[in-house]
């Protein structure tokens, strides 16, 4: 199904894809970003969660409480399909995005930036060019995945952006700071992971005792600067 340039498809039974494209595009996860907060402020009888990605966001709902409490529709799908597509035209009121600028301090002692030298090296500059084109940038923080706190971030410098290794690590210490394409992340845990590994930082992205156990949150303007 297709309306308004937004594609929509059943996720299993119970939850749905809206993509508004298929690259990673800041106007796209805008839109994206964009709906979660329409749901999660006005959202449906049987709504349980969203989760924004890149260009799509999934929708994951109790499809026995949607069916009981619209039985104007024949599945749950249509249902949400069609609360969705009229809140994308009536819900154009100005939104509160959650957005923050987070600095990140970043160690690049060669002990920790496991993959810098080569890294370096490979995009033909030295490590000081290198770390200073890394940390010229402002980073977004498109969606949060793969590990607990783990987020997704761009867009890294072209002139740095990096394959992933060719053999993952099988342990990445916490608080790795690494490039993979145009992409940047932190790994909030220990865990195997075949990103370049440029630094480390002390802060730390997932505290499962705490209130809000992740650190970053989707739409985050993050700057990573040397630490001293």
């Amino acid at each position: 199904m297709t309306f308004d340039g937004v594609k929509i498809s059943p996720l299993g039974d119970s939850a749905l894809t809206l993509s508004f494209g298929n690259e990673i595009s800041r106007e796209l996860n805008d839109k994206v970003l964009e709906l979660d907060i329409l749901l999660n402020s006005d959202p449906f009888p049987g709504f349980i969660e969203s989760v924004p990605a890149y260009s799509s966001l999934s929708v994951y709902y109790d499809a026995l409480n949607v069916k009981r409490t619209r039985s104007d529709f024949e599945t749950a799908f249509e249902s949400v399909a069609a609360f969705i597509k009229e809140l994308l035209k009536t819900g154009k009121r100005k939104i509160q995005k959650n957005s923050r600028e987070v600095v990140v301090p970043v160690d690049f002692n060669l002990n920790f930036a496991l993959d810098l030298d080569l890294a370096a090296e490979k995009r033909g500059f030295s490590i000081d060019e290198f770390k200073k084109i890394f940390t010229s940038t402002v980073y977004r923080v498109y969606f949060l995945g793969f590990l607990p706190g783990f987020a997704y971030m761009g867009e890294v410098d072209e002139r740095i952006s990096l394959d992933r290794r060719p053999v993952p690590r099988k342990n990445v210490p916490a608080g790795s700071v690494a490039i993979a394409g145009k992409q940047a992340g932190i790994y909030p845990l220990e865990s195997p992971g075949g990103w370049n590994i440029i630094g480390r930082t002390d802060l730390r992205l997932f505290d499962p005792e705490s209130d809000i156990p992740v650190f970053f949150r989707p739409g985050d303007a993050v700057r990573f600067v040397e630490k001293i």
